[in-house]
């Protein structure tokens, strides 16, 4: 598998790209080879997580800390609108948000780092994004940000997001405590 990674405006965030082979028949793509992600420098990735959402629904920002993840972020149905935004306390990025449109089959993944954020808006109809995570999720270490912190400019792509009420009533970054360091 070869796989080719490409820095975004935070640098650590990386846009994934690997092979997508189509035929009469349809679609094949190999979306984890230990191997080809831990040449690009990933950790080992020990929980995969799915989630199904309908258009226009918002989920995030979410990190954990301690115990921070990283995330590699592909869609299988549908698309979405994918940030990561710098969490990490003395970051000279600190606060400011990547963003970018995964859908199915364009043969793209977003790795999002330990101490970043994550959160994204679904962009059609059952919409399934499959997560690799580097580490367990620890409900206890789980932390949410405001998606629509003003602070953090994100223009997200829907006029009436759906959340759930934690995502919906999560405090703005400033306000936010126990934040990872940046090292």
């Amino acid at each position: 598998m070869t796989v080719t990674a490409t820095p975004t405006a935070l640098p650590e965030v990386l846009l994934l790209a690997h092979p997508v082979h189509c035929d009469a028949r349809g679609r094949f793509e190999e979306l984890h080879r230990a191997d080809a992600y831990a040449a690009l420098g990933l950790p080992p990735l020990v929980q995969d997580n799915l989630g199904v959402s309908a258009r226009g629904v918002v989920r995030g920002l979410h990190f954990q800390h301690p115990g921070a993840q990283g995330k590699l972020v592909t869609v299988l149905h549908g698309a979405i609108y994918d940030v990561a935004v710098d969490v990490r306390v003395g970051s000279p990025r600190f606060g400011r948000h990547v963003a970018v449109t995964l859908s199915a089959g364009d043969g793209h993944q977003l790795w999002i780092p330990p101490g970043f954020a994550h959160g994204y808006c679904a962009l059609a109809d059952d919409t399934l994004v499959l997560y690799k995570a580097s580490a367990y999720y620890a409900p206890e270490h789980e932390r949410v940000v405001a998606f629509d912190d003003p602070a953090l400019g994100i223009a997200w792509p829907v006029a009436r997001p759906v959340v759930s009420l934690r995502d919906g009533t999560a405090r703005p970054l400033a306000d936010a405590h126990d934040l990872p360091r940046w090292a």
